[in-house]
């Protein structure tokens, strides 16, 4: 929502797709997906223990697979009539069918050996690597996230998560194991029979991967056009929900209900679409697999009839077959899923990669906190080039005293606590806190030393305690108690039934707007800065609350640094010196009654306000 009194930077132009979806441009890289694999891989190399003790069980496990059709065919060569075997036939099978259970056995055994290893190192990766996304998210500027599509970006990390795991499973639990059976295959065919049988895989085998992956290749616009209308469709409905109050308001719920209905239509017809193409190449492979199959099957059979191989390696070669192609089987999905893991996970990179607009200056230092003045010194401001919201402004607010500012709507009043808070950087001028450039201190400390109650206040969907104790997380209760008393909500909090642990629903919702500002001023006084700005901080009271708790603001106040923005006049009179600002230029300032004196813009602002304030007669 946009404040009052505020001029907001111009959101980036929407794009339309080619499905003629509207959105924002989606976060695009150049990356390669070998790039992207390096990116990857200095957070797994943190556990390359475990990544080595899992690859050694992995090589176990398909060692003990590849030795499941050998032993069959000795099994189907033992049971096989012979003169003189009535005698062995009580000896040998009973142990090559232990040693059958037990090669099945270490197959799975070392599968789950290698998970259990490995576990650890893929959800430490993704864990990692969210974290950084978040903190980073966090550390982007305010420009970033008033342009964002919360639900779009939420996604996409929900993906680039998702795709850690997705991308780990299929290439260790998948495509590597399967590598790792072809070549002991090939070299037991190759070894043991003539090389036909290797060419027949072989060649079998390369036409296999090579359709599997032209067809994929091709069918990923369909997938990636799913995404991308998934993700249309999940910021409509975010910022749908997130707007309740204004759908109903203007009671819009079937307008809202047509426009992520044509969302899903949108994502129905590219989802059916890729599925189309899905059974394309599923088909595609089952005929190549079919043919392969009847191939070997025949070079074993002619083998069986000439005497050159035996029942049991007949029964080996099509163990083998059929060993190789169930994992292949899956291979456009392994590859797709593969391809998509990296697209998910390259945009989440993108994320993490993005340069934050405002960064600490290389040795910048915590701010001395020693005095606590803050000074505007030729100060401009844009938030684009071609229109300038501050003009050479210069005030000093003296430790310990209040200085308020005044002017219409879209005069740039916001944008001076945005600019004290280092949320943006000016363009020409400095702002300095004790004497020092806030550039060349950090921005944690500057904002450490700074509270704020800001016109519209938004609550985390927690208890009452949570959100007023977020001023000072670690506070007593006796503390929080004792702030939600100097804001006047305590004996609201304590007549509901669930007192301080009273939910307030998403984004404060379930309480009104005057509950939520004093919920603000609560936890600025919990948190006890030496500068406090209040930024329109009653404006969702009314007169007999505005007047009650203008008394605590002013005792919250006393000796300290006091920026007040307001648009009701009233609640500045007792200030040290009030700025009247229009169109980014302070046009008046001193104290109340020297601009009433003067009769100029402030005195016209004052008898306007005093005639609407006045009762209508009827």
């Amino acid at each position: 929502m946009r404040r009052s009194g505020e001029t907001m930077p111009p959101p980036s132009m929407p794009v339309t797709d080619a499905s003629g979806v509207v959105g924002h441009p989606p976060a695009r890289s150049d990356r390669s997906d070998w790039a992207t694999l390096r990116r990857l891989f200095p957070y797994l190399w943190e556990y390359k223990w475990r990544v080595i003790a899992a690859l050694t069980f992995m090589i176990g496990a398909k060692v003990a697979n590849v030795g499941v059709p050998v032993l069959l065919k000795n099994l189907v060569d033992t049971m096989t009539p012979k003169p003189d075997m009535a005698q062995a036939l009580l000896i040998v099978p009973i142990s090559l069918l232990l040693a059958y259970g037990l090669l099945r056995f270490s197959t799975s055994l070392f599968g789950e050996l290698r998970e259990l290893v490995f576990a650890k190192a893929t959800e430490g990766a993704a864990r990692r690597i969210s974290l950084e996304v978040f903190r980073h998210l966090h550390a982007l500027s305010l420009r970033f996230h008033l342009e964002r599509q919360t639900g779009g970006m939420t996604r996409d990390i929900e993906r680039g998560t998702r795709g850690v795991h997705s991308l780990i499973s299929m290439s260790l639990y998948s495509i590597v194991p399967t590598i790792i059976e072809l070549v002991l295959v090939l070299s037991i065919l190759g070894v043991k029979f003539d090389s036909l049988f290797v060419w027949i895989t072989g060649v079998a085998l390369l036409i296999y991967i090579s359709f599997t992956v032209t067809v994929t290749e091709w069918r990923t616009q369909f997938r990636k056009q799913m995404n991308e209308l998934d993700s249309v469709a999940q910021s409509r409905a975010v910022d749908s929900l997130l707007n309740y109050e204004t759908v109903k308001y203007f009671n819009n719920e079937e307008f809202e209900a047509r426009r992520y209905d044509a969302s899903l239509d949108r994502y129905r017809k590219a989802a059916i679409k890729s599925q189309r193409t899905l059974s394309m190449l599923n088909t595609g492979q089952q005929l190549l697999i079919a043919v392969s199959l009847v191939l070997m099957l025949w070079r074993a059979t002619s083998g069986v009839v000439e005497g050159r191989m035996t029942l049991g390696d007949l029964v080996m070669v099509n163990a083998f077959m059929i060993q190789l192609y169930i994992p292949l089987n899956f291979l456009g999905v392994i590859y797709r899923e593969i391809k998509q893991s990296l697209t998910d996970l390259d945009k989440m990179f993108v994320l993490m990669e993005k340069d934050r607009e405002i960064q600490d200056s290389p040795g910048s230092h915590p701010l001395a906190g020693r005095d606590a003045t803050v000074r505007f010194e030729d100060v401009s401001f844009a938030y684009e080039p071609e229109r300038p919201i501050l003009k050479h402004v210069t005030f000093e607010i003296p430790a310990g005293k209040t200085v308020a500012v005044v002017g219409p709507s879209g005069s740039g009043k916001s944008t001076l606590a945005r600019l004290l808070y280092r949320f943006y950087d000016v363009q020409q001028g400095r702002i300095s806190i004790g004497g020092e450039d806030i550039r060349e201190v950090t921005q944690s400390s500057v904002r450490q030393a700074i509270g704020i109650v800001p016109q519209d206040t938004v609550l985390f969907n927690d208890s009452v305690e949570y959100n007023i104790a977020y001023g000072r997380p670690g506070s007593t209760r006796e503390e929080v108690e004792a702030a939600a008393k100097a804001a006047r909500i305590h004996d609201f909090i304590a007549a509901t039934p669930k007192g301080y642990d009273t939910p307030v629903g998403e984004r404060g919702l379930k309480l009104s707007g005057g509950e939520k500002q004093r919920v603000a001023i609560a936890r600025t006084l919990l948190k006890n800065p030496p500068i406090v700005i209040f930024d329109e901080a009653t404006s969702a009271l009314d007169s007999a609350n505005e007047r009650a708790i203008q008394s605590e603001l002013k005792s919250a106040a006393q000796n300290k640094t006091t920026l007040v923005i307001a648009h009701r006049l009233s609640t500045v009179v007792d200030a040290h010196e009030i700025l009247v600002l229009e169109s980014g230029v302070i046009v008046e300032r001193g104290t109340h009654a020297d601009l009433l004196e003067r009769k100029g813009k402030y005195a016209q602002m004052w008898t306007l306000q005093k005639i609407e304030a006045a009762p209508v007669v009827l």
